[in-house]
């Protein structure tokens, strides 16, 4: 059952960071309507993430895991009341965008160490794409403002 749940985990975690890339990729490209239509689908992620608080819970795990992945769910909460329900155009607003961004950074970060528990083999490719997804996240910013 843990290794199943590490797999989900990890498996969740490139999920997001390849999503988080083809948002900002798509708002590079100048179509942003895409990567609002991929948000989406990164809402998805709530389900197996929730599954993986529950059934963790009888795997004693450290609480620096539900931490992580409490994280990533309270993002997606933020995310979809900022940007789908009621949609705020918040993007402008430095007081939002600060935390807006750190709560983005510390929970995709936090899902590094969800990928991790699955071993090496998952660890790397995540480093990698959130390397990836972190540049263009500032990359994207600066030249469309987004």
């Amino acid at each position: 059952m843990r290794q199943t749940l590490d797999l989900v985990g990890a498996s969740v975690t490139v999920g997001i960071y390849v999503l988080c890339i083809l948002v900002f990729v798509s708002r590079l490209v100048g179509k942003p309507e895409v990567g609002h239509g991929i948000g989406w689908a990164l809402h998805a992620a709530v389900v197996p993430l929730v599954v993986l608080l529950i059934l963790g819970r009888g795997l004693e795990r450290q609480a620096l895991y539900d931490l992580q992945i409490g994280l990533m769910l309270g993002f997606l909460a933020v995310e979809f009341l900022l940007d789908y329900w009621p949609k705020v155009d918040f993007r402008h607003t430095q007081w939002i965008v600060v935390p807006y961004v750190t709560l983005f950074f510390a929970s995709t970060g936090g899902m590094l160490g969800v990928a991790s528990a699955a071993g090496r083999a998952w660890m790397l490719p995540a480093v990698v794409l959130y390397l990836v997804m972190a540049v263009l996240a500032f990359v994207q910013r600066a030249r469309t403002g987004m």
